[in-house]
């Protein structure tokens, strides 16, 4: 089950870093979550009116995909490249290793954020911490003001959410086109089947991706992610809606299946076979992400397809004649009919 396998951690439950009446923020890497290769998860909530003060990543680029509320963008990356947008429930932003950033909540309820970053033990500077760490002097110089401009600083240690001060602005300029926001959700969905879809956050949809990328995948009570692998691709998927049952195969023979709840994030390492089953009438909602920009599968459906009957007869052990008649795949359907349900948990 969730609480006790190696692959799975509750952002719900877990690696709260920080929390206020401001919003607070859950976070699982490798030291939370030792199965973490590449890739970390966080949980950022803000109330209305909070900001995540201005900070940028050391080690990661960081894509993140807004669950609930609106949130304003604000960030400055390299070669003096600034941009401000607003992101909605369903759109998703990116931000580059090193480039300083803040969000802010600018609607009326709370803002629910879940971010990926590519390291999996991340490391951050905020602006508060990075001013704090030069002198009086220095900061008077940089800015061409007198030291005594600086005396206001009392080199308090960072909050990392606080109070906004006064009314929120949004500037005109948030709502023009940006390459770092993509709307995933407004894509028509490039995979669909009858039981399910998928929307692509993926460098051929969206060009600001270097080394991740994000699948919003929704399956309905009648249909299943077949079992598959990633040959070159590792796997941390976030529940936001329903419930599952995954089973996941490790090298050394070990079986680990468990049940997926809201507020879950699992991890499966590159080329490890698995696969997801809707639990409950109403369906789920992964985001599930990926270390790559355009992440590869293969599904055991086509495999069966690609070798001959006689070929799959010797490895199983089993009559050609009694073998059941795989249907010929040469294109594999990330999403099954789940006509049979006996092993279901419920």
């Amino acid at each position: 089950m969730a609480g006790t396998s190696v692959h799975v951690g509750s952002l719900l439950t877990q690696g709260v870093v920080f929390e206020s009446e401001c919003g607070s923020i859950a976070q699982l890497t490798s030291e939370s979550l030792p199965i973490l290769d590449g890739l970390s998860i966080k949980r950022i909530v803000l109330a209305p009116g909070a900001i995540r003060e201005p900070q940028w990543n050391v080690n990661a680029n960081q894509i993140a995909y807004v669950v609930a509320g609106t949130v304003l963008v604000s960030m400055l990356g390299d070669a003096d490249s600034f941009s401000t947008f607003v992101v909605t429930p369903g759109q998703m932003y990116h931000v580059e290793s090193g480039a300083i950033y803040h969000i802010e909540n600018v609607g009326s309820d709370d803002a629910v954020v879940i971010a990926a970053l590519r390291s999996d033990r991340p490391r951050h500077f905020s602006l508060l911490t990075s001013m704090n760490a030069m002198t009086d002097d220095v900061l008077g110089n940089t800015y061409d003001l007198p030291a005594s401009a600086f005396d206001v600083f009392d080199r308090h240690d960072s909050s990392q959410i606080v109070r906004r001060d006064g009314p929120i602005t949004v500037p005109d300029s948030a709502g023009l086109p940006n390459a770092r926001l993509f709307d995933v959700e407004a894509q028509h969905a490039p995979l669909s089947y009858a039981y399910g879809e998928a929307r692509l956050a993926r460098k051929q949809f969206w060009a600001a991706l270097d080394d991740l990328s994000m699948y919003s995948l929704r399956i309905r009570a009648d249909g299943m992610r077949e079992p598959h692998w990633h040959p070159v691709t590792a796997e941390l998927g976030y529940v936001h809606r329903g419930r599952a049952r995954m089973r996941v195969l490790d090298p050394d023979g070990s079986l680990d299946e468990f049940v997926l709840e809201e507020g879950h994030a699992y991890f499966v390492p590159r080329a490890y076979p698995h696969h997801i089953e809707v639990l409950g009438e109403e369906g789920f909602h992964f985001l599930i992400f990926f270390d790559q920009p355009t992440p590869g599968d293969i599904g055991y459906r086509a495999t069966a397809s690609a070798f001959s009957r006689e070929a799959l007869s010797a490895s199983f052990g089993i009559p050609e004649k009694q073998l059941p008649r795989f249907p010929y795949t040469p294109v594999d359907p990330l999403i099954v009919s789940r006509t049979n349900t006996g092993g279901a948990v419920s």
